[in-house]
């Protein structure tokens, strides 16, 4: 009988701990790349490397400022993004990596930032590289596609992504599906 509670009370614990297990911190990952390791400077002009952002979960995509084809609708989704977790008293940092640092200025992606209502408290938009290094670092930490596209635009990523405390990219969310952001904040309000 004594046995029989023994193996009881183990099989309960094991089931406790296999339910417990599922509330904890994890998500679903789709990716698992290193970041490259990076020093670039902000909109305000302030330096900002990757070794800033270890030990935090944060959140990145691409864009620039003339931009006319995926980025406005990007840059008002992350807005929303960053409006509804604020909302719920998480603000992630979030960041954005400029693909065309010959022309965005910090001056000018400020100017960028302001006009779509970003909060710069939590959110920094970088550049202070050539091209060749920002479409280096999309590559190889992304695996996404950075060209000079035809009439001054640049094919580049519409995707979120999710990077660990470690600094390894986790998950990509595409930023034009409002499915997907929806999974995004759940992952955040998972994670944080």
């Amino acid at each position: 009988m004594k046995n029989k509670l023994n193996i009881l009370f183990i099989g309960a614990i094991m089931l406790l701990g296999i339910l417990l297990s599922g509330c904890g911190a994890n998500i679903e990952s789709n990716m698992s790349e290193q970041m490259t390791d990076f020093s670039f400077i902000t909109q305000d002009k302030e330096p900002l490397e990757l070794d800033d952002l270890k030990g935090d979960w944060w959140v990145t995509y691409f864009s620039y400022t003339d931009c006319r084809t995926v980025c406005p609708r990007t840059t008002a989704n992350m807005v929303n993004v960053q409006k509804e977790l604020k909302e719920s008293g998480l603000t992630p940092q979030i960041i954005s990596f400029n693909v065309d640092p010959d022309n965005d200025t910090p001056e000018k992606i400020r100017a960028y930032a302001e006009e779509n209502d970003v909060d710069l408290a939590s959110w920094d938009f970088l550049t202070g590289y050539d091209f060749k290094t920002i479409q280096s670092l999309s590559e190889q930490s992304f695996k996404a596609v950075l060209e000079n596209g035809a009439a001054d635009q640049m094919a580049h990523s519409y995707m979120f992504y999710l990077i660990n405390p470690k600094g390894e990219v986790v998950k990509k969310y595409d930023g034009m599906s409002q499915n997907e952001l929806k999974v995004l904040v759940e992952d955040l309000k998972t994670v944080l």
